[in-house]
């Protein structure tokens, strides 16, 4: 295989950012409060991470009591994600060294997230990344993750089989998508996950360096 005909997928949130660790505090003190109500029922940890926060509405609203009209919702998610990815969240320690280490090996790397692109735009301007794809889970015509559309899209996108595909996810929804689109799933546990059991990733590391040191091995012989 040749390395025009290699690729590395990275969701976002808890992988180039650490934004989890935001997301997860301020869905428990100013999210779920107000959609599911002060002492109402709450999702179990993880039960959402990695869906699109359109899907966490029906999601919640089909199994859990419902406080607030969609509307409300998004608009809620919206001004607490501008507010993390502006104001909170941080690269990941190494990544930019990481995507110089792909690019230096021929190595397509891309973004592929549940976020909007709206959001996603606001990490890659605010710490200056370019990626030669950015695929939204909104970008697609069909479910998403767990569901394996948006990889198989983005594979489709950038030209190459998801086999040929490497994809870093930190969430049980992710590493499920990107394994029944048959990619070679890395599980990443970072600060928001050290304890996540990820069973449908090939291989998990834990931290930056591990990662760094995970795609180097792999880049020494095939992605």
């Amino acid at each position: 295989m040749t390395n025009e005909n290699r690729a590395v997928l990275f969701d976002m949130d808890g992988v180039i950012v650490d934004s989890e660790v935001y997301w997860e505090a301020f869905e428990d003190e100013r999210i779920l409060p107000r959609v599911l109500g002060e002492s109402g029922k709450r999702p179990e940890p993880g039960e959402t991470t990695g869906m699109n926060f359109r899907e966490i509405y029906a999601h919640l609203e089909a199994n859990y009591d419902v406080q607030v009209e969609e509307k409300e919702f998004i608009d809620l998610y919206d001004r607490t994600a501008r507010e993390i990815y502006t104001e909170h969240a941080s690269l990941m320690p190494g990544f930019r060294e990481l995507c110089a280490d792909l690019s230096e090996a021929g190595v397509i790397a891309a973004v592929v997230s549940s976020s909007p692109q709206e959001w996603i735009a606001l990490v890659t301007e605010r710490f200056d990344l370019a990626f030669d794809t950015v695929v939204s889970v909104e970008d697609v015509e069909g479910s998403g993750k767990p569901e394996p559309d948006v990889y198989e899209y983005a594979a489709d996108l950038i030209g190459i089989e998801p086999s040929e595909c490497v994809v870093v996810e930190d969430s049980q929804h992710g590493t499920r998508a990107a394994a029944r689109a048959g990619a070679r799933v890395i599980g990443y546990r970072g600060e928001a996950n050290t304890d996540l059991s990820l069973p449908a990733a090939g291989t998990v590391v834990s931290g930056s360096n591990e990662l760094r040191t995970e795609l180097s091995r792999r880049l020494d012989g095939e992605i």
